[in-house]
């Protein structure tokens, strides 16, 4: 049973589950998940997350247990984990789409008795068995046994896995306890009442996925999945945001910024858009209709320690801040010597609170090195997570981001370790050695980019130190260019000079077929939009467009500028299927050519000259 606090209005449970059993009793009938194929109720909700915990203690599952979860961005990832939640486990969130390799070393590293998931995966962990969603047999919900009862919120929660400096992925282990103190917060921040319609966008291997789901079925809302024709097309997304009547919604950054230049109309639903995972740069209009909140935190802090609302600044060159630290939360920014800076001075964030993990799973000495003594606590099992980033506190108390203290990147709302990746380069059989940084080249485009020095003997081709790559790392830690060096630049310390390592280009990078020149007026047009988007000097016809570094955000502007360039509304789909200026340009022109009819002489004579000079060379 729950009590109150000393409030009397905030509801203290024991574990996340523990909660939702309360709502659904409340509410047995009120919609809960929303997929573009099923719609379920708290009561439907939990008699299928039933089943699956009823499954998984008949394996011997329990607290102790950390179980794999393998679902489609759908309702399906709500029952699998709310279920092993039930069952007293934690569970591990694995991208369908990682390489094998990598879902078996989350399972191996984790000890994951059991992974749940809808079809039979490809590979798992030698000792992990695997519970179809699908073809389980029904258990009747009376069955199940609750294991809430002896929680103290100390138990597991969940495992999220990020980059690791040392060449391996790292496990971070959340417990109740830091789970429910961000439901808490969350709750009374942003006003969420049983009214309230909210989104699942993020990948459900990325801690916002987590964020996206309890503080709404902790209160009687509804979660709706958002489909992925529109999960990386701001205008797609706007629209069904508007048509699902959407009132919260948390919208990476690169993707919010997009949200910001689209009209809205002045009456709509959405009354909060929650962002964080990378830098902010805007701030938004005057006439935007809803609130504009900034986020920041670590997935070692439980998904956000800072919050703090945008106000709509004209002319503001600064980046928002990234706000005050949460409820439970306090913040820290500590020279070398763990002493506070001064007000404005930069220093190192270190935070604290009941949000700070468990720590890493079976990483002991990077636990020590990363979860520090609390020197500003009197209890002495207080802990300090030391982020790496650095921030300065400004006059009215909001944090200010300003960089990082080592060479983590955070791309594309990722933490990426570089020397994760160059782990991974240097176990080619042809590469000698291999850096890999993050490059900003033109502004507004930030890509990694991989340096390699070969062995002597035969060089590998682009395409096969992408196979090669994309067999042991997810695909947004795979470079956007590879730069081939005679020898790594050092400075007078032995160091790899990073300052002197070159900008991709045409003449320096790797290629598996030589530079194809545009033949078209239209696929010249194509490459002058992409090299601008992908800041790159030259571009092949024939270079395909993800290979370069452009991901699913970078397509959605793509579109955005074809749309502009060409008054063709193309399907981001089509970015995907084809994904060379060459293969583009003939969709662009088939689309350009059937107006044809409908137009005026001269407006058909433009046309023709745009999409058709040199036509002849090209065949």
């Amino acid at each position: 049973m729950s009590s109150e606090s000393q409030s009397g209005s905030i509801p203290t449970y024991r574990s996340v589950s523990e909660w939702f059993a309360a709502q659904v009793a409340a509410t047995p009938n009120a919609l809960a998940v929303v997929d573009d194929q099923q719609h379920l109720t708290y009561g439907d909700l939990d008699s299928k997350a039933n089943e699956i915990a009823i499954s998984l203690q008949s394996l011997g599952v329990n607290s102790d247990s950390v179980c794999g979860l393998c679902t489609r961005h759908s309702v399906a990832f709500a029952i699998g984990a709310l279920g092993i939640l039930k069952s007293g486990a934690a569970y591990l969130p694995i991208d369908p789409d990682l390489p094998a390799d990598r879902q078996s070393f989350q399972l191996d590293d984790c000890g994951a008795p059991v992974l749940v998931t809808e079809q039979k995966p490809g590979t798992t962990s030698r000792n992990t068995c695997s519970v179809m969603m699908r073809d389980r047999q029904r258990q009747r919900s009376s069955d199940f046994c609750s294991t809430s009862g002896g929680m103290t919120g100390a138990e597991l929660a969940y495992v999220i896995y990020t980059s690791g400096s040392t060449g391996l992925p790292k496990g971070v282990e959340v417990t109740q306890a830091n789970l429910l103190n961000l439901i808490v917060w969350h709750q009374k921040a942003f006003s969420v009442t049983a009214a309230d319609r909210a989104t699942q966008l993020a990948g459900l291997g990325f801690d916002a996925a987590v964020w996206e789901l309890w503080p709404y079925l902790t209160r009687g809302a509804s979660v709706h999945f958002v489909p992925e024709e529109a999960r990386t097309d701001p205008i797609r997304l706007r629209d069904w945001l508007l048509a699902h009547e959407i009132t919260i919604t948390f919208i990476p950054t690169a993707l919010a910024e997009m949200l910001l230049d689209l009209d809205w109309p002045s009456q709509t639903p959405l009354r909060i858009l929650l962002t964080g995972a990378d830098v902010l740069h805007r701030y938004p209009p005057k006439r935007l209709p809803f609130q504009l909140v900034n986020n920041y935190g670590p997935t070692e802090c439980t998904v956000v320690a800072t919050s703090g609302i945008v106000p709509p600044v004209a002319n503001c060159k600064v980046p928002p801040p990234i706000g005050r630290p949460i409820r439970g939360t306090c913040c820290y920014l500590l020279d070398e010597h763990l002493q506070q800076v001064g007000p404005g001075e930069v220093g190192e964030l270190y935070i604290g609170g009941a949000g700070v993990a468990r720590g890493y799973r079976n990483r002991p000495e990077l636990t020590a090195e990363r979860f520090v003594f609390n020197p500003f606590s009197d209890r002495g099992s207080d802990r300090l997570y030391r982020t790496g980033d650095l921030a300065c506190r400004l006059s009215d108390g909001e944090l200010a981001f300003v960089g990082r203290a080592d060479e983590q990147i955070k791309l594309a709302g990722y933490r990426i370790e570089p020397n994760e990746i160059v782990h991974a380069l240097q176990s080619h059989p042809a590469i000698q050695s291999a850096c890999v940084i993050a490059r900003e080249d033109t502004p507004g485009t930030r890509k990694l980019v991989g340096y390699v020095v070969s062995k002597l003997g035969p060089r590998c081709t682009e395409s096969e130190l992408r196979q090669f790559l994309q067999q042991r790392l997810p695909a947004y830690m795979i470079p956007a260019a590879f730069v081939l060096l005679e020898r790594m630049p050092v400075n007078s310390n032995g160091k790899v000079d990073r300052s002197a390592l070159p900008a991709p280009q045409s003449g320096n990078t790797l290629r598996d077929t030589p530079l194809i020149a545009p033949r078209t007026v239209l696929e010249d047009r194509l490459t002058a939009i992409l090299s601008q988007l992908l800041g790159l000097d030259r571009i092949s016809v024939e270079d395909n467009f993800f290979f370069l570094g452009g991901h699913s955000l970078m397509a959605a502007q793509l579109i955005n500028k074809i749309r502009s360039c060409f008054s063709v509304d193309l399907p981001l789909q089509t970015v995907f299927e084809t994904s060379t200026v060459a293969k583009l340009s003939l969709e662009i022109e088939k689309i350009l050519v059937a107006r044809l009819e409908s137009m005026s002489e001269e407006e058909a004579e433009r046309l023709e000259a745009a999409c058709g000079e040199g036509r002849e060379n090209a065949t």
